[in-house]
Formats: structure tokens, sequence, C-alpha cells
């Protein structure tokens, strides 16, 4: 054990120095954190001494820490910082805002609104000459008074729109900043205070203060070892290396913020903390790149022409460079880019190749949608328009034969522009400005309750993505399983129990080691506490397997705590902690003697290979054969597995002190002749609410596979009890080994055709590590056996399920057993950890789908009415029968309101009952579009019956060919009143879209809708009866109110007539509303795509002859995935995925520099042109790096060589597409790149200077 008491050092604290100058500047420690190893080792001596020396200078000791003065803790902070990294700033609210109103539709609105408020203020001379066109009677005053009301009513719609988007994006924003916070605070970290060991948040850590560490730890700042037992860290997120890094004092004693503790413990001396510490500095680096985004911007202007003429030289030059690379070892390779011209000058062409964030697939339809009406609609008013002015031309100097008189053009001006506000007015009926509002009330509303049913969503668009997922690939534990273990069945003293036994029947000395084995070796952070309320549960905390032993050893009366006060964790000589390839723990204890005792446990399968001996009934050890070892399986272990339990064998052994230190770092020596003392089975009951959710699934086409650490046996078993697997049914259960033998060629590449043999059937995958979880979650993903494309939703916990919860449609993360790295590769955060809640993410899902669905059906029918209806009313009566004003608030209010009425339906159990819709399901089904044009079909007959012949009717007088400046008239009123009342009662049949019968089904679950119909028709009344002017209204008498609610009551009946009429019947009906296809988009289109930052389904990623560039993607993807968690502000040290490994200062800011260029347009706002899309303000800008694949070793690490993340990326489906640029070697090393509609492929090529940076998350 490492010497820790320094003398001289304690008094360092005793004495303060006062001008609050410490031994070291802030400059000097951080070139000393750049050191690695050797290195820093030798710098520490040259300057300090020893470590001693360097607390002597940061006035601390090295065994009893800071003094913990608040003054003191100051002037730290004072020198060196706080343990805090700012975070980006958030958007504000104006920014929001201005963001929202890039949409679209909303500038055409808002243009039209302009036009119209200009015209209405516009008053023309006097003519005096009364005559210039028939049926003037003086100046037209309505226009006058009244006009302006078209114009403010199109922009408050406008306003409306905006705030309710902005402020949904705000809120948004703001919960994940609680939510991140949330979890910051929660982050604590021990350190040594005067003498004591406390817990301090990890903010307050200071420069100075004596930290411990231990396995599992996260990092919190920079620090250097003053002493350590077997330290191992993981420091692949700064340094791409996979390899876990000894730290020792006379080797390597450099820690670093963001990297975790794989194994062992010891004590830091705090050297570096927040934007001074390795990961601030990447940090700030990235951070940097927003202030001067502005003169970047126009820097990129003069550049764009330079780089033109460049390009083509450049192509032979960087493949040249590239083979020369691939010859070179991996140093060489890791600082090619930066000396290469395209690593300098490569911007231009990464910008082209960011794998562009793909819209979801409702986004992507509605957008197209919606711009298909937004031309039918253009088309319309432009007909219109020109309709009425031909007619009016024609009338007026034609057929009435009035002469041309200059002293009249005012007045014409007039007529043309009143031509045209009715022009305008078609338009902004057809446009549906209500769509982007119904699509953000839907996601947030959904967003919000979903929170209820514990889902936390992070991304919005996933929820929508979940309702068309068709595979979900599950955790076992504590997703299928309560996560409580607890002991049931033990093989102990030669006997089996089926339950605990009664502690007298086990020998005494058995009984001793087997406590002692229990307490020393579980992690001293894993404890059983009293439970929070009367009469419940033993609270569990920490490792849960290890929980169970400690309740083992609590049902056997026995109190480990006492054995641990006995033995503190100082004390243990050595510590083999658990990992995925060791699969057990191991803790060895030094005797008085000298002889050593090492205690094992771990899965029993593995340990008992390792076991000699077994004890006996007696309490003696009796030889273990390996028939004796079969026997065992078949006896004791298999019947355990096959009912669910996790079998567990506890060993020990001895190390005789005659036979001198063994050699600990040989593992394979030391563990090995154990002698095995007990094998317990432990239960992970199924949660009760499983096996009903996962039929819910499969009812729902949804199908469920379980990937798990555990053995086959024990998968198979709790799959079967949640009913993932049926008894006789012929699915695949595998074990990750077999899987990866049946996936792989030759020459251990992966291929798609074999992993398409298997996935269909496959429903359990045991024993896997999280290469497998992602390879079959991304060749699911890849595969075209079935005509759909899959969409898989998959849960992770820990840090290394990051690359499987990326790749996924839908990443569900652990809110309570997941780590951070886990939530931040997520879309959805499920709060309890449970399986049920997914099933509730699948129905939200389908409900958003839906309700647009609905929303749509009646959106379309109120526009195509409202359009056909002025089209030919102002055709035929040189009017519209519909005013300006009153075709607003049809518009607006019904819009508006609808979409808040029928967006906010609650989703039933009944929309588990169909299968997925699947990708290319168009948005509007032929059962809608049979709704839709049915009944329009009615609504047209009945408004120009009553336009036509309504004054006969009602016996009133006619409202047609009115002067322009003529008073509403009753006719046109009651025109007007039945169209709203038509237009409610179809609000209620556009409840149901699957052409059900009870369209008033549940109807009262909802109490938004009933009262945005009841409001509606209430204030209907007040505009009819009181609106007067503005809007054209006359008030009614009671009789010809009631006339108007029967005809609109008609549409009940109507709809009624319409469900009877089989949709298979109407061939020729054409949905609407698809995703785009690619084979639509032409070339030319193409050219513009380079700029955007968002791939719409309407843009290809990229031209063909651009594959070569594909692979300076290879440059980015280490930096990106910084950035990415960067971007949404999420926990830094999850943040920190990745960074050169050589370390200095001037390597990192270069490879920065190198990259921030390309980033630039992603800082801070989104550039408007990528908001084309209603619906872009849904979504946050981010970063997806496919495929990006860390390599993570398996646990039988035999075909690493193979795993090179280029060929296990090979992709043989389908061939490269021609490209013209025959030098691209790319293909040559077997990475067929092609260009996939759904999802960018990257794969990395091995020349690819990054990989050696390749990481695992």
């Amino acid at each position: 054990m490492a010497n820790n008491s320094y003398s001289g050092v304690k008094n360092s604290v005793a004495e303060p120095n006062h001008n609050g100058e410490f031994g070291c500047s802030l400059k000097e420690l951080r070139s000393l954190m750049e050191l690695r190893g050797a290195e820093g080792l030798q710098k520490i001596q040259e300057t300090y001494g020893d470590v001693n020396g360097l607390c002597n200078r940061l006035k601390t000791s090295a065994v009893d820490g800071l003094s913990g003065q608040p003054s003191d803790i100051e002037k730290r902070k004072a020198a060196f910082g706080q343990n805090f990294i700012p975070p980006k700033k958030p958007k504000t609210f104006l920014q929001l805002v201005w963001e929202a109103l890039q949409d679209v539709t909303l500038i055409i609105l808002e243009v039209a609104a302009i036009v119209s408020l200009g015209l209405s203020f516009y008053k023309p001379p006097d003519a005096g000459d009364k005559n210039c066109v028939k049926g003037t009677g003086g100046e037209p005053e309505e226009e006058g008074e009244t006009g302006w009301i078209e114009g403010a009513a199109i922009l408050l719609s406008v306003v409306c729109v905006v705030l309710v988007t902005a402020f949904n994006d705000w809120s948004k924003e703001k919960q994940f900043r609680g939510l991140q916070s949330r979890i910051e605070q929660e982050q604590k970290f021990s350190v040594v205070r005067g003498g004591q060991v406390i817990q301090i948040h990890v903010a307050e850590i200071v420069v100075g203060d004596i930290a411990q560490i231990k396995y599992g730890d996260l990092l919190p700042a920079d620090g250097i070892l003053i002493q350590g037992n077997d330290l191992k860290i993981d420091e692949s997120s700064l340094t791409g290396e996979s390899d876990h890094v000894k730290k020792s004092l006379d080797k390597d004693a450099m820690l670093l913020s963001g990297t975790h503790v794989m194994e062992g413990s010891g004590k830091i001396v705090v050297t570096a903390v927040g934007v001074n510490s390795q990961t601030g500095i990447i940090f700030t680096l990235l951070g940097a790149g927003e202030d001067d985004d502005d003169e970047e911007e126009k820097e990129k202007k003069k550049e764009k022409e330079r780089k033109k003429e460049k390009k083509n030289k450049k192509q032979d030059g960087s493949v040249e460079n590239r083979k020369k690379a691939k010859a070179q070892d991996g140093a060489a390779m890791e600082m090619q880019p930066l000396n290469s011209d395209e690593g300098a000058d490569g911007e231009e062409k990464r910008k082209a190749n960011l794998p562009k964030k793909e819209k979801s697939v409702l986004q992507g339809k509605l957008t197209k949608l919606a711009v298909q009406i937004g031309k039918a609609g253009l088309l319309m008013s432009a007909i219109t328009v020109i309709i009425l002015v031909v007619l009016f031309v024609v009338d007026t100097f034609w057929v009435d034969k009035i002469p041309w008189d200059s002293g009249c053009i005012p007045i014409y001006i007039q007529f043309f522009v009143k031509f045209f506000i009715i022009g305008v007015t078609v338009l902004v009926v057809a446009v549906p400005e209500g769509l982007p509002l119904a699509v953000t009330i839907s996601l947030a509303y959904s967003v919000k309750k979903m929170m209820k049913d514990n889902n936390l969503v992070r991304h919005l668009d996933a929820c929508e993505t979940m309702g068309n997922a068709t595979a979900i690939c599950s955790d076992k534990t504590g997703t299928l399983t309560m996560n409580r273990m607890t002991v049931v069945q033990v093989f102990i003293a030669d006997k089996h129990y089926r339950k605990v036994p009664e502690p007298d029947v086990v020998p005494a000395s058995t009984m001793d080691l087997l406590i002692v084995g229990i307490s020393v070796n579980c992690a001293y952070t894993t404890k059983i506490m009293s439970p929070e309320k009367e009469g419940g549960l033993n609270r569990q905390v920490g490792n849960k397997t290890e929980c169970a032993l400690l309740g083992f050893a609590l049902d056997l009366k026995k109190d480990y705590q006492a054995v641990r006060n006995e033995i503190p964790e100082e004390k243990l000589y050595k510590v083999y902690t658990f990992n995925s390839v060791r699969k057990s723990m191991s803790t060895v204890l030094k005797n008085d003697d000298g002889s050593y005792r090492m205690f094992s446990k771990g899965a029993s399968e593995i340990l008992l290979k390792k076991c000699f001996k077994i004890l006996t009934s007696t309490g003696e050890a009796k030889v273990f054969r390996p028939r004796d070892r079969d026997d065992m399986v078949k006896r004791v272990i298999e019947p355990m597995a096959s009912e669910g339990l996790r079998t567990i064998c506890l060993a020990y052994r001895d190390f005789p002190a005659s036979e001198g230190e063994p050699d600990w770092d040989n593992e394979a020596d030391i563990l090995t002749r154990l002698t095995c003392v007990c094998v317990v089975g432990i239960e992970d009951p199924v949660r009760p609410e499983v096996p009903d959710a996962i039929r819910k699934c499969q009812r729902a086409g949804i199908t469920v596979r379980m990937v798990t650490g555990d053995n086959l046996n024990t998968a198979r078993a709790i799959a079967t009890k949640c009913g993932i697997l049926q008894v006789g049914d012929d699915f695949l259960c595998l074990e990750g080994k077999e899987f990866n033998r049946r996936i792989r060629n030759e020459k251990g590449e992966i291929e798609q055709e074999r992993i398409d043999k298997i996935w269909p059937k496959l429903r359990v995958l045991a024993r896997s590590s999280p290469t497998d979880k992602h390879t079959l979650v991304k060749g699911i993903i890849d595969s075209t056996v079935v005509e759909q494309r899959q969409v898989v939703a998959v849960t992770g916990d820990g840090t290394n399920d990051g690359p499987a919860l990326k790749k996924a449609d839908v990443g569900f993360a652990m809110g309570i057993a997941g780590t951070d790295v886990a939530k931040e590769a997520s879309d959805i955060i499920l709060t309890d950890d449970n399986f049920s809640s997914i099933v509730k993410a699948v129905m939200w899902g389908r409900n958003v789908y839906d309700s647009i669905s609905k929303f749509l059906q009646f959106q379309l029918t109120v526009n195509v009415v409202a359009v056909i209806v002025a089209f030919t009313g102002a055709c035929i009566t040189q009017d519209s029968p519909l005013k300006a004003v009153q075709m607003l608030w049809v518009n607006l209010i019904m819009d508006t309101l609808a979409s808040l009425a029928l967006a906010t339906e609650p989703p039933t159990e009944s929309l588990l009952l169909r299968k997925p819709y699947g990708r290319n399901k168009p948005l509007i089904s032929r059962t809608m579009m049979k709704n839709i044009l049915g009944h329009a079909v009615y609504q047209l007959i009945i408004i120009f019956t009553l336009l036509f012949a309504g004054e006969k009717m009602f016996n009133i007088d006619s409202g047609r060919y009115a002067d322009l400046h003529a008073p509403p008239s009753e006719h046109y009123t009651i025109v007007f009143n039945t169209f709203v009342m038509m237009q409610l009662f179809n609000e209620i049949n556009a409840r149901k879209i699957h052409g059900e019968r009870n369209v008033f089904e549940g109807i009262f679950n909802n109490m938004i809708f009933c009262t945005i119909v009841f409001g509606t028709f209430v204030i209907q009344i007040v505009i009819v009866q009181f609106g007067g002017k503005p809007f054209s209204c006359v008030g009614l008498n009671i009789e010809q109110w009631l006339w108007c609610i029967f005809l609109g009551f008609g549409c009940l009946l109507w709809g009624q007539v319409i469900s009877t009429i089989p949709t298979s019947r109407l061939t020729f009906l054409k949905t609407a509303g698809h995703g785009t296809q690619k084979e639509e988009i032409p070339d030319e289109e193409l050219e513009e795509l380079e700029d955007l930052d968002e791939i719409d389904h309407a843009e290809r990623e990229l031209r063909r002859g651009q594959i070569l560039w594909f692979r300076g993607l290879n440059r980015i993807q280490t930096q990106m995935d910084v950035v990415s968690a960067f971007q949404s502000g999420i926990s830094f040290q999850a943040a920190v995925r990745r960074q050169p490994s050589s370390g200095s200062q001037q390597h990192d800011i270069r490879v920065v520099n190198a990259f921030r260029s390309s980033l630039s347009p992603y800082e801070g706002l989104e550039k408007p042109e990528s908001r084309t899309s209603i619906h872009n303000f849904m979504t946050h800008p981010e970063f997806r790096i496919e495929d990006s694949e860390p390599h993570i070793p398996l646990i039988d690490d035999t075909d690493a060589e193979d795993d090179a993340p280029t060929k296990r990326n090979a992709t043989p489906t389908p061939p490269p597409p021609p490209s013209p640029n025959q030098n691209n070697n790319a293909v040559d090393s077997g990475v067929h790149l092609f260009l996939d509609p759904s999802k960018s492929a990257t794969p990395s090529a091995p020349g690819s200077p990054m990989h050696s940076l390749e990481t695992s998350l």
C-alpha cells in the first residue's frame, strides 16, 4: 500500500498565505495537466519534487485535505476558477418568435395582410364623374370603414400561430434545462476536508481538494494521484482508446475529468476544475465558435468562390495522401488530416456531407401536403382574380359601352383592389394555416400528458415516430423485471434448498466464509436501507445483484455491516472489479500472518470452471472434478435457470504465506483453483403489468425482442413468463457468441444477408454485449427483406448502450437505472424504468398521427367548400357570397379552435388494435378522402341552393348583384350562418377517421372539444345578431335560425350515409400526403440542397459525384459527438466523448479549428432557409452521426482484428451507385457507399485518421 502520510504537509494549512498567492499559477497547472504518463511525472519531479511538493504549493494536506474554511474556499475559486462549465445560452423568446415567423405559409399570409391593410386605407380622390361604372352610387363607405378588419384579422391569426409555437419551444427548452439541472444537482463526490470524509456537490470542488475516487465514478475534475489501489481508468471519452489505462504513482498519475474509474480506488489532489480542466478546455474551444459567427458568415461567402476552383485539384491530392497514410502507422494517420490540404480546406466539402437530420415521417408528409394545397390555392385565387377582372372589363367597356375616361382611373383601381382582396381571401382560406398549429398543439399536448405516463420526451418527433414502431428491443433487468433482486434458492453444504435455509443447518465455518465473502466482496456503496414507510420493503441502494446477496446475509440472521466496520474499504488489499469481460468480481484480504485470502463471486457457469474444490455438509472442502461440475450444472444450475433465476457462484481461495506474494497482475493464475462455497439463485420477478403490455404490443403489430446479458436459460424462462415466447412457437433464442458466428462471413465481416436470415425469427438474444445490441438494431433498420422499413425502438441503461440508442429510431433510456451517457443518447427517458410505459408511448404516438388526420379531414372539407363557393360565386355574381371577414372567421377560428379540439383527443386502447402505419402510408387514406369529398358535396349542394334559390324559400330580398356599398342582406347572412353550422356538426363527424359509425363515442372524455364546439356556437350567435357591418351580417329571426341549425345537423345524417358506402368500391379515390420517394427529385434541385442543414424528404443527400467527399466525414465524426451534446446543452460529462490522445494543447486547437468552421452554421440559430417547412419549428437542431460505431471488445475478443469499424459497416446491398469519379477508393476498401433516402450512411474508411479515435461511448 502506498504510504500516504507525508510529514511536514500538515502544517501548511495552518499558515494561510495572506496575499492570496498560491505556490503555482493557473497557467502552470493547466500546462501540467496536458502532459501524459511519464512526461507528467517527470515535470512534477522537476518542478515540485513530488506530489507532496505540489500539495505544499497548493497549501493542502495529502492526509487531512483542505481546512474547509469558507474564506479559503473562496480564495481558491477566485484563483483557479469554479468547477462549473457555463451552459450554452438558451434562445430568447424573441429569437424563437423570429424562427416561427420564417414559416412559408405564414409569410404568404403576412404579405397578403399587409397589402390588404394598405389598400383598405387607400382612399381614391372622388372622381367627380359618377358615370364611370354602372351601378356605383358614390363613395363605397363600407370598404373604407371596415376594409382594415380583414388585414388586421389575418395578422392576428399569424400572431396567434407564432406565439403558440414560440411559447411551446420555449417551455420545452425550459423543461429540459430543468431536468438537466436536476440531474447535475444529484451528483455528489467524496472529498477530505479537515480530516473528515464528506460528500459535496460536484460544483463545490476546488483546486487543492483531496478527492476519494472509487470504481464506477465519473471524475468531476482533473487531478494527480496521491495513493491508489489497482486503478484502471477508461479514458475513451477523451482519447478514444477503449483500453483501460492503469494509473499508479510510478507510471502514470494524471487523472482527467470526464473519464470513468473502471477498477480500484484511490485519492487524488485536484489540480484543475471547470473550464480549465481537460473537458472544459474542449468545451471552450467548441463554444468559441459562437461569438464570431457573423464574421465567419462573410468569410464563408468569399471562401466559397475560392474553393470551387480548388476542388478539382484537391481530388487527386487527397486520394494520394490517403493511400500513403494507409501505409503509415496509427500516429501518422492521426496527424495526417491536419497537415494535408484536405484537413485545412475541407470545410466546404464537409458541409456538404454533414449527415443531414432527417425530418420525421409526419413532418415530411405534412410539408409536402401543405405545399401542394398551397399551390392549388394559389392557382385558384389567381384564376378567380383573372376571371373577375376580365368580366369587369368586358361588362363595363363592351357590354355597357362606357367610354374609357382617365378621370375614372381611381374608381377602376378600387374595383381591382376589391377583386384582389377576394383573390387573397380565396388563397387565405385555401392555405391550411391551422396545420402548423394542429401539429404543434398535438405534439405539445402529447408530450405534456406523456410526462404523466412516465415518458420524458427529449425530441418532439420521437413521440410521433413511436406510433410507427414495428419492433422493440428491450433490456430484461429493470425494464421487464422489477429490478428488486432476492435470493430464493441456494445450493450450499451439498444440498439444494428451494427457499432460504435456517442458519443452523449450515456449518459454522461455511457460514463465516459466506458472510465475510458477501460483505467485503460487494461494493461498499451497495447497502440495504430500512424502508421509507412502515411495513414497506427494504430499500436497495447500489447494484441490485449485490443487494440480493446482502439481503441473503440478512435472511441468514447475520449483519454484514458489522463485518464491513471491522474490515473498512481501506483494508482491502486488492479488488478485481466486475466488468463485462471478466463476468466476476474478486476482493483480496491480507491476513496478519502474511497470507492472503481472495473472495470471488460471478456468473455460475464461468466461476464453476475455475473451482477445484467444494465445501461439503461438514464444512470440509472436497475435490470438485469436471464431471462433478457437469453433474451440478444439470442438477442445480439448469433447473434454477429454467425457472428464470440468475445463478451466482460464491467462492474463495487462500494464498499461503510460504508461497510469497503472488503476481496480482496475472489474472489467469490468480482466478483459478477456487473453492466453491455455494451457488445462489436470484429471482428478479417479472413486473406484474409487463405480460399484458407485451400482449398489447403483439396485437398492435409490434415485435418485442429481449436483449440481455443473462444466460440463455434464464432469459428464455423470463421471456416465456413475459409472453415474448409462447409455447410451441418456432422462434430463435441465441447467445451473443452464436449470433456473431451466424452473421459473420469467413473473414469475420458482418453481412446484411446473414442478419436478414436471423432477425425475423429472433426473439431472445442472451449473453449479449452492447456491440451485439448495436449490430442487431442496425441490421433490422437496414434490412430490406420486408416491404416496409422497420422502425425500431430500443431501451438501454448502461453507458455502453449509447451507440444502440443513437442508432435506433427511438431510444428509451432508463430514468432511474440509466447512466448520464445513456440519457444523453436517448430520445425518450422512462422515468419509472417500466416496459408498460413504452406501450403508452406507442399509444400516444399513434394518437398524434390520428389527431392530425382528424384535423386534416375537417380542415380540408372546410377548405374545399369555401374555395369552391368563393370561386364560383365570384365568377357568377362578381362578388364572393362569403365576405372576406366571414371567411376569416371561418378560417381562423374554426381552424385554430378545431385544431385545439381535435388535436387534444385522448388516446384510446383501440389505437393498439391496428398494425403500424409504416413510413409510406399516406396521411389521407381513401376512407378519409371519401369523407372529405362526400361532405363537400352535401355542403356545396346546400350552399348553392340557398345562394340561388334562398330568397324564394325564405321569401326575402335577394342579396345577389348588390352594389359596392349596399348594406348586408338577410339572404347572404343565412348562407354564411348555414355554412358555419355545417362546419360545427362536421367537426363532430371528423372525430372518427376509420369509417366508424358512432361519432359521439367518448366525446365527453374530451372536455376541450365540448367547450370549443359550444363556444364557437355562442360566438356565431353574437356575430350574426350583433356583428353588423364589419361582418356583413343582419340579425335573423328564430325560424331562420332553426333552418340553419337543421341544415347543419344534416351533416351528421349524411355522415351515416357516407359510411355505408364501402370504400373498396370507390376505386377512383386517390390517397394524398405520401412521404416523398427518392426517384421524384430532378437533378437540378440537388444543386440548391447543399447549404441546407435539414434534409427534407424532398431533398437528396448529395450529388452522385460527391460520393468521394463522403469520407471527409470521418474527420468530423469525432468532434461531432461533442457538439451534438453541446448543442442540446445536456450534461457535460456525457458530452465529452472524444479528444485526440496526443494531448498537446496546440493539437487540440488545430483539430477543433479545423472542424469549427464546418460547424458554425449549426451554432445558435438555425438558418432561416432551413425552415422551409411549416413544422420545422418542432425540431431542435441536432447532429445525427449515423454508424459511428464504437469498437467495444467482445466477450471473447478473438475477432477483434476483423472488427475494424470499416468492415463492420460494409453493407453488401445495394451495390454502389455508378460514380463518375473512378478513383474513388472508398469502394476499393470494401465499403460500399450508397445513398439511401431514409438514412444517412457514413461508414468510416480504414484510412480515416479518426479511426484510432473511434470510441466506446
